[in-house]
């Protein structure tokens, strides 16, 4: 079968399948068990036990447990220290705050008064996922949140073996792994500041328990076995659907849709990973846990390579799409931790086109952290996170390379660029390369440059911290200047946008959503990088 015709079928496959998982699901329904509930309401604090503060339950409406002490740390635990995987749910009312750095949240795994996770809304506006063990108090992620005192709010931090989430409200924002603590009891804390707390819940599954509402069953499909790792269906839905350039049909793809109407195959090692990214029929390929690599693994068409949970991770190596003789087009990479690359993290060249690039996370390697290059076009790099990383994204290999000219359409959007120092992206001869509502903090050199008369619109993104936001109309280094329109960003203690030129919308290719740029560190923060998907 021609390639043009076999990409449009599974196209239109994903689009059959993607309507009968939404209204039946992928995997079977699975029931909580309750382990542990409390709504105060029979004025009794039955099965807590206390240390610190002063705790009663009170009237609010209705009774909730109060912790009126401002001068303590102090926490209240229940359960079994054997509990293992557990959902704890709880609304909390921070009264009062001692000091910018107090807080009071929720209790997951606690050995004792000292050894637990939690999950806790900081007086500073930050809510923060962290342990707490015989070195104190760490850190394991952040994210800005708005907090009131005299509020209520809606925590559920959810541990499942190492991989660990908060929500807030119902919304993912925060999420780590840590194998720290393998089991324990639940809890609330409040450090050095009052609150209320009520309607805790406690289950063995993650979120609140499902309720079939479908009877039909999904269509079946004969699926070839493949040699290696057994094949298995994936543990939950993927959700999400490409955007951008990504979603664009053309070059013969209608949109970016992975391994699509392939088998799906769990892989651990570098050779299962390098067997299954490079056969030349489509896979979903997902990586459970930490995989070593060297060098660059090379990906070929019609793949998805997709982190398990939030624990997965290549180190030492990164992911080439395509060779000069087969092309790495019709790839999505999601969901993945990329650490101490002796290369490129990841690089799409070779004409390699419709690539979806979203919600990893990018820690410092040897070079680039996501390169595109080499007559490569419509890709998409969406909700990312990139951790004090050098040369982020290269757009364009170089001055010399005129080849790419009328390619490089690329789609860069709610990134959070975290202390990383320049190439967010470097832009050379694209256009229009579309670069929106990331969010942009504490950058080292630069954030956006325009190049050899590439056409970059830089829209609605907060520049935080950024000395030099853009460059354009002086050109980079050797390379000469390119175009570049900025309309509707935010700059904080930061310089402005050098623009030059006008250039094509990206609106004429495919439509998107702008949000409010002044919102952007809230969304971004509690959307980008890895176990956020959903």
């Amino acid at each position: 079968m021609h390639p043009t015709v076999r990409r449009t079928l599974i196209a239109a496959t994903a689009l059959g399948l993607g309507a009968a998982l939404v209204a039946v699901g992928l995997a079977p329904v699975a029931h909580a068990a309750t382990l542990f509930g409390s709504d105060f309401d029979d004025g009794s604090a039955g099965g807590w036990s206390r240390s610190g503060g002063s705790w009663s339950v009170i009237t609010d409406g209705t009774g909730v447990y109060h912790q009126s002490s401002t001068g303590s740390d102090a926490k209240a635990q229940a359960g079994s220290t054997s509990w293992t995987d557990q959902s704890v749910q709880a609304r909390v009312k921070p009264i009062e705050f001692g000091g910018g750095d107090r807080f009071t949240g929720i209790v997951a795994r606690a050995q004792n008064m000292t050894s637990y996770y939690f999950l806790a809304l900081r007086a500073d506006g930050t809510v923060v996922l962290g342990r707490r063990g015989s070195g104190g108090y760490t850190t394991l992620d952040s994210a800005p949140a708005a907090v009131t005192t005299g509020t209520w709010y809606t925590l559920r931090l959810e541990a499942f073996g190492t991989g660990l989430r908060g929500h807030l409200d119902g919304r993912l924002v925060v999420a780590a792994g840590d194998g720290t603590l393998s089991t324990g009891r639940i809890g609330l804390a409040t450090y050095y500041a009052s609150a209320s707390f009520d309607d805790v819940q406690v289950t063995d599954t993650a979120g609140p328990t499902p309720t079939p509402s479908v009877t039909m069953s999904p269509p079946t499909t004969p699926t070839p076995t493949p040699t290696g790792p057994p094949v298995s269906p994936p543990p939950v839905p993927q959700p999400g659907q490409p955007d951008g350039y990504a979603a664009v049909p053309a070059l013969g793809l209608d949109g970016t849709t992975g391994g699509v109407g392939g088998p799906t195959v769990r892989v651990a090692t570098a050779a299962e990973l390098a067997q299954y990214a490079g056969a030349n029929t489509p896979y979903v390929i997902e990586v459970a846990g930490r995989i070593q690599v060297s060098g660059m693994v090379t990906v070929v068409a019609d793949k998805t390579i997709v982190g398990v949970g939030a624990t997965a991770e290549i180190v030492g190596g990164g992911l080439q799409m395509g060779t000069t003789t087969r092309p790495g087009d019709n790839v999505i990479v999601r969901n993945i931790t990329f650490r101490d690359a002796d290369d490129d993290s990841i690089s799409v060249h070779n004409g390699s086109h419709h690539v979806w690039i979203d919600h990893n996370e990018f820690h410092p390697g040897y070079d680039g952290s996501v390169d595109v290059k080499r007559r490569s076009s419509y890709v998409t790099v969406s909700w990312n996170r990139f951790h004090g990383t050098d040369k982020s994204m290269l757009l364009g290999h170089s001055d010399s390379f005129t080849e790419d000219i009328g390619y490089l359409k690329v789609t860069y959007h709610h990134n959070y660029f975290d202390g990383s120092n320049q190439r967010h992206p470097r832009v050379r001869f694209g256009e229009p390369v579309h670069v929106y509502n990331n969010y942009y903090r504490g950058i080292g050199l630069y954030g956006v440059v325009s190049t050899e008369n590439a056409g970059v619109l830089v829209e609605g993104n907060y520049f935080a911290d950024v000395a030099y936001p853009c460059h354009s109309a002086s050109g980079y280094a050797d390379s000469g200047p390119g175009r570049l329109v900025q309309r509707g960003n935010v700059f904080v203690r930061s310089g402005g946008c050098e623009t030059n030129g006008t250039v094509a919308e990206p609106g004429s290719y495919y439509s998107y959503r702008l949000d409010d740029a002044a919102q952007i560190p809230q969304i971004v923060a509690a959307g980008a990088g890895v176990g956020r998907i959903n």
